[in-house]
This record gives C-alpha cells, structure tokens and sequence, in this order.
C-alpha cells in the first residue's frame, strides 16, 4: 500500500471512529463516513467493501497492534524482558489503553458483538500458550474459556471506567481469575 493509500485508509478510520463515539454502529451510513472523512464514494469502496468491512478491518489494525509478537521497548511502556502472565496482560492492556477514546463508540450495539468475537479468538490462541494453569478438576477447556470470557468483560468495563491504569487492571483481573500459576 503507498502512502497516498495509507492516509486515505487512515482518514476512513479516524471518520469511523469519530462516528462511533457520537452514534450507534447501525445508525452510521457510508454516506456518513464519506462526508466525514471528506472522500468520495468510489474512493471509500476501493478501500472496503461494506461498512462490515471497514469494522472488522479496523478491528483487525487494533489486534494486530496489540497482540503483536514483539513486546519490546515502547513509548509507554517496557515489557521487553518479562514474560509472564501478568506482564503480557498489562501489555495488552496498554496497546488497548492506546484507542480508548474509541472503544466506548466500538465496543456498543453490533460493533461490539464483532469486536468482542474478534478480541476472544485472538485471547483464545493467547491464552492458551501463555502459560501452565493449576491442576484441577475443571477442564481445561473450560477454564480457557473461563478466562477469555472475564478478561474481554474485564476491557469492556475497563472502556467505562478509564481512569485505572493497565497495570490496575491486570490486577483486577488477576486477582479475581486466578487461573495461571
């Protein structure tokens, strides 16, 4: 993608977004889009298909962000040489801290539902390599599912509740889903 592209793609997210924090996913129009991001239609559609489209794209730049492989020096914050649970779920929750101002807009009504399935599967795959749970009678699938469940609820009121740090909020929810040893 060149840079012309990039801006315009970005233009249609930032449009997007800034709709979101005003009204409900269903109430927002390409038409809506378009005039916000100040492009024209055949320059929308070259970029996505549906409105669907653009939602689950978007999701997709966040995940991809925030559950990058690389958890190096940042401007923000340093987990380059931790490892464990705890410092790859305040990690994640810093990425997530970084679009706050638009997780309120996504995670209500149908954008949500898109959202949340997308932040499952990929804490699912993260969860389930990220390290050894305690010995229990409960199945492990279960207690994965457990946990994927508490901490995408725990984000979710989190985008309510900004005024705790990522690293209050691991603890939060640490202490509260003690799964991992």
């Amino acid at each position: 993608m060149d840079r012309r592209q990039r801006k315009t793609r970005e233009s249609i997210f930032r449009a997007f977004t800034e709709l979101l924090n005003k009204k409900t996913y269903t109430k927002i129009t390409v038409q809506d889009i378009i005039d916000t991001a100040d492009i024209g239609r055949t320059t929308f559609y070259t970029h996505f298909e549906t409105k669907d489209d653009l939602l689950k794209s978007l999701c997709t730049e966040i995940f991809e962000h925030v559950f990058s492989e690389d958890s190096g020096k940042e401007k923000t914050h340093d987990f380059s040489d931790e490892h464990d649970t705890r410092a790859l779920i305040t990690h994640i929750l810093y990425h997530l801290q970084e679009h706050m101002d638009v997780l309120p807009g996504i995670l209500s009504g149908e954008s949500g539902e898109v959202f949340m399935l997308t932040f499952k599967e990929h804490l699912k795959e993260l969860f389930a390599h990220s390290g050894k749970t305690r010995a229990s009678f409960v199945p492990q699938d279960y207690m994965l599912n457990h946990m994927v469940c508490d901490f995408a609820e725990t984000v979710k009121w989190w985008s309510k509740n900004p005024q705790y740090t990522p690293e209050e909020i691991s603890a939060f929810f640490l202490e509260t889903t003690p799964l991992f040893e």
